[in-house]
């Protein structure tokens, strides 16, 4: 068993989650960046083996698994060392698709999940905007009601699968006394006034498609507001745990992907004499790379556990997403120097995902963020 808190299935989901992205993304990933998208027949693969569907109760098709399968699926995809394409994928089941099955309805759940089991329809979470990121209690986008429905307006910004997925989740204030009188709105593409203002050019994950939208006078009617009027924000709260920690998941995959390449090149690459590697400076410090990566695995594992025993996890998930995040990019830092000057260029996994990991102690509530949620709880009473 890879940790403690494996089965046999989470194992054989690990398992066939390589296979995949070794056979079907890295032979094509870097086509991928250079068009700016994941291929949707690639996606619809993963539907039909099931991958779509680890968190997904079994009364509507999927395997009804908890936060560990997440954490397993998320480590796995790390392989593919395309990040653009892990987030395309993560998006989809772990920070959007649980918002229409925690919160649908059973008519919404009828119309949208098999569409999502089998990646027909593509889901995105639009919640950040221009001027409110991990401050979701800051968002300005307004919806109003309208006749049988709700009319929206407003602007969404760093929205990942929005250019060409098919279905936006979408948060906006409907209460404006109240700070988090927010609610969430289902808001498939082609809705009038629901427009790409910008694919935007990103640093890094450029295999995934990313844009800033515009919600212009946008009507729905109102089967398609998403859980309760005016409880989106606590409703957005309940899976905030579970998307910082595919992020980490999916960088702690990568990590381990750069230390392993790192370990071979340096391996085989001759210098003074020997190997890079028979320089203690290069081999103890990879060692620590591995130490650090094995201890943020078991702490992301444990803190998956807790949610899955029914605990409090918000501590332990914030601290890992702070501490492991800025430790995956210190692990790609060391991977690029040893690299040489063969880690600075562009045809080198390692330099791809050394960019990607960058976005990681940002997305999905930045570091400080996770650290005033750890401190907050650290009061002694």
């Amino acid at each position: 068993m890879r940790n403690a808190y494996m089965t046999d299935e989470l194992e054989a989901i690990y398992d066939q989650t390589v296979e995949f992205v070794t056979n079907e993304v890295l032979p094509h990933g870097a086509g991928w960046e250079e068009a700016g998208k994941v291929p949707r027949d690639v996606l619809h693969r993963m539907g039909a083996l099931g991958m779509f569907g680890l968190r997904v109760p079994e009364e509507h098709g999927g395997l009804g698994l908890g936060m560990l399968a997440s954490a397993t699926f998320s480590e796995a995809l790390g392989a593919s060392t395309f990040a653009g394409f892990d987030v395309t994928v993560l998006v989809h089941t772990d920070m959007a698709g649980p918002h229409l099955l925690n919160s649908g309805s059973p008519e919404q759940h009828a119309e949208w999940v098999p569409k999502m089991l089998s990646g027909e329809a593509i889901l995105s979470i639009g919640v950040s905007e221009p001027d409110a990121g991990s401050d979701v209690a800051g968002i300005r986008s307004s919806a109003v009601k309208d006749g049988d429905g709700w009319r929206i307006n407003g602007r969404k910004m760093f929205i990942t699968n929005a250019v060409y997925g098919d279905l936006t989740i979408v948060a906006a204030r409907t209460d404006p006394d109240n700070k988090y009188g927010i609610t969430m709105f289902l808001v498939p593409a082609g809705t009038e006034g629901f427009e790409v203002a910008t694919k935007l050019n990103k640093h890094g994950w450029l295999c995934s498609d990313t844009a800033e939208l515009v919600l212009d006078d946008v009507w729905v009617p109102d089967d398609h507001v998403l859980g309760t009027v005016h409880r989106g924000f606590y409703e957005t709260m309940k899976n905030f745990q579970n998307e910082r920690m595919v992020l980490v998941g999916m960088g702690l995959g990568a990590a381990q992907a750069a230390i392993d390449m790192t370990n071979a090149y340096t391996q085989e690459r001759q210098a003074f004499g020997g190997h890079l590697f028979d320089l203690g400076a290069i081999r103890q410090r990879m060692a620590m790379n591995q130490a650090k990566i094995d201890a943020v695995r078991a702490s992301m594992y444990h803190a998956a556990w807790m949610h899955d025993a029914g605990q409090d996890n918000v501590k332990a998930m914030s601290g890992v997403k702070a501490w492991g995040c800025e430790v995956v990019n210190q692990v790609m830092y060391d991977c690029v120097q040893f690299h040489g000057g063969m880690g600075y260029m562009r045809e080198s996994a390692i330099e791809r995902m050394y960019r990607d990991a960058r976005i990681l102690p940002i997305g999905g509530g930045a570091t400080e963020v996770m650290l005033e949620e750890v401190a907050k709880r650290s009061y002694v009473q």
